[in-house]
């Protein structure tokens, strides 16, 4: 599992430093203003429906569905069955596509109302999201071919596609002085990226002879199946979701930029939710789905212990970095060209606030985890929508006085109530053991964390006193000093806590 983990995360990693240097172009060439904030809802738009129907509640349902009709029923079953999902997922998604075309400016009155009266950013949005919108249908197949290639222990093209976006945007963001804006130019990378990221999974799979087709409709056993975990599925997914589109159509009202706060905020949070709690939780689904079924519940169990303990492993590193030195982080990676140090500032109050959840978001995948690979989608819906309600009474209350950093503080503690009400319901349930063992080695990530922030602190402090005469790559200096520090007082406290012996045992298990 060790070894799959890592080739996800490995991609992720490129994927993820790909996309910074896409963001830096973005915010160089585009800034924090009306084009952007435009942009953003366009990108938004479809990246919501991609996750609640796409990479959220179809892969809880389809994998451990897949996982189980290829174990018990062969290769010919499990093909009849992708072909068949291959059919409905592809002809809702031509139904969806075409009525947002359709109706794209009453989807925008929608889904962001304070773009309604603006005379720059309403018909932008429409223009742009008519063009990002298809890649919606594309990324579906995407996440289809992706999870079938997981089943069969296939990780590496599915981690690598959205390499494809970042290289896409920065080429067509390359050419923006051909495009009527450099909002067009990012749309249209956007597009390019979908059909090469399908292009990348279907060739994958079509060499392993597993391309699905076109199939007749037919809701047997394992379709019927199949929806009965969706619909949960999507609820749950739709939980999150139904937050971030609070997100979004709360700051379309607030002033022009804090669309991109929250974007370039999210975006850095992103970093070790998508290296470390996607990957594992990627990789962690089919290994629990194979065990369970082979009635291995004990090792299922175990591998989510040790799924738990690399997530926190890797995890607490960037939550004291984002608390402690979001504005450094901010300035050294974005503020150039057209995005201010104001703006830098703006994107790193809400980064610290999005911090305040990281712990959450990079679990919560492993979390639920347990239960879908028992094709229990409903459970985890409960505690997904307690905290979206959470969520989005928070974000009334505090983005008056807060802006768009309540927002992200909202995010943050619906995140929490989340993940404790998944992890209640798994002790409940006899999924989840949490011995004084864990306990312990939580409360030894609690100090290494504290006092990792504190050396953090002190030497961004230090580094600014003795840098205060640089005119020149001053932030980018201090980062790099506070990466070697992290580096060195991490691995230091990591092995004076838990041991050489704890790390290999997590190594070797």
């Amino acid at each position: 599992m060790l070894r799959r983990i890592f080739t996800v995360g490995g991609y992720t990693l490129l994927s993820r430093l790909t996309g910074f240097a896409r963001d830096i172009m973005l915010a160089a060439i585009l800034g924090a203003g009306p084009v952007a904030d435009a942009f953003f809802v366009a990108l938004r738009l479809p990246n919501h429906f991609r996750a609640i129907f796409a990479e959220g509640a179809f892969n809880a349902a389809f994998v451990p569905a897949y996982a189980h009709v290829s174990a018990n029923g062969g290769a010919a079953s499990a093909k009849l069955f992708a072909d068949r999902i291959f059919t409905l997922l592809l002809t809702s998604q031509i139904v969806l596509l075409a009525l947002a075309w359709l109706f794209m400016p009453q989807v925008i009155v929608l889904l962001a109302p304070g773009f309604t009266d603006d005379p720059v950013r309403g018909p932008l949005a429409i223009e742009l999201t008519r063009i990002t919108f298809p890649y919606l249908t594309l990324i579906t197949m995407v996440t289809l071919y992706g999870g079938m290639l997981n089943v069969m222990q296939r990780f590496a093209s599915a981690a690598a596609a959205p390499i494809f976006l970042n290289v896409a945007m920065m080429a067509t963001l390359a050419l923006a002085a051909f495009f009527p804006t450099a909002g067009h130019a990012a749309a249209w990378g956007v597009l390019i990226s979908g059909f090469l990221q399908y292009f990348l999974l279907a060739g994958d799979l079509a060499r392993r002879n597993g391309l699905p087709r076109f199939a007749p409709l037919k809701l047997d056993d394992d379709v019927r199946g199949f929806f009965r975990a969706l619909g949960p599925a999507t609820l749950g997914s739709m939980g999150t979701q139904v937050a971030l589109f609070a997100d979004t159509i709360i700051a379309t009202f607030l002033p022009a930029g804090a669309l991109s706060a929250l974007y370039y905020a999210d975006r850095l949070n992103q970093l070790p939710i998508g290296v470390i709690g996607i990957a594992i939780g990627t990789v962690l689904l089919p290994e629990m789905a194979r065990r369970i079924t082979s009635g291995d519940h004990a090792g299922a169990m175990a591998s989510q212990r040790r799924a738990f303990d690399f997530t926190l492993l890797f995890t607490v590193p960037f939550l004291a970095a984002f608390i402690v030195v979001p504005d450094v982080i901010m300035r050294a990676m974005f503020a150039r060209g057209a995005f201010s140090s104001a703006d830098a500032a703006s994107a790193a109050a809400t980064l610290s606030a999005y911090a305040v959840g990281l712990i959450p978001f990079v679990l919560i995948r492993s979390a639920v985890a347990t239960f879908y690979a028992r094709k229990n989608t409903a459970t985890p819906v409960t505690a997904a929508l307690t905290g979206v309600a959470v969520n989005v009474a928070l974000k009334i209350v505090l983005v008056g006085s807060l802006a768009q950093v309540g927002l992200a503080l909202a995010t943050a503690a619906g995140a929490w109530v989340n993940l404790l009400l998944v992890m209640f319901f798994a002790v409940r349930a006899g999924y989840l053991v949490l011995d004084r063992a864990w306990l312990v080695s939580l409360a030894k990530f609690v100090i290494v964390g504290v006092t990792m922030a504190a050396a953090l602190w002190g030497t961004a402090r230090l580094c600014a006193a003795q840098f205060a005469t640089m005119t020149w790559m001053r932030d980018e200096a201090t980062l790099g000093v506070l990466i070697i520090v992290g580096v060195v007082v991490y691995g230091a406290l990591v092995l004076t806590l838990f041991g050489p012996s704890w790390l290999r045992r997590l190594v070797r298990a």
